[in-house]
């Protein structure tokens, strides 16, 4: 059963962002096919301890396109028609600034918009 599991699970990474994280794993299905899960993970605080929520995509292949076409969409929209010029460039510039340094917060932006544009 162990040896399955390490099968499953093709590549993974993480990203960090506050008080959320961002999972992005590439498994295999037992006739070896390919999808994507993405797992947005936050940490609750309770009662003197904590506890994570985790809500999960499944993403197939034949849907790679369709979604990336409509995540850069998305993407494009916010920048160009919500965003004001003032926070569109600090998000550039932490953008910027991760590349530059490999462990960077991107949280530094004073962009708020992950109330509007949730995952449901």
């Amino acid at each position: 059963m162990e040896e399955n599991n390490e099968k499953a699970e093709i590549y993974s990474q993480r990203v960090r962002a506050g008080k959320r994280t961002y999972f992005f794993d590439v498994k295999s299905t037992r006739s070896n096919d390919f999808y994507v899960t993405i797992t947005e993970s936050k940490r609750k605080f309770k009662d003197e301890s904590f506890s994570y929520e985790k809500h999960k995509i499944f993403l197939y292949k034949e849907d790679f396109a369709k979604f990336l076409e409509a995540l850069q969409g998305t993407i494009d929209h916010v920048k160009s028609e919500l965003l004001t010029e003032e926070a569109l460039a600090a998000l550039e510039a932490s953008v910027e600034s991760e590349e530059a340094t490999p462990v960077a917060v991107v949280a530094e932006a004073e962009v708020s918009f992950d109330e509007e544009l949730k995952w449901e």
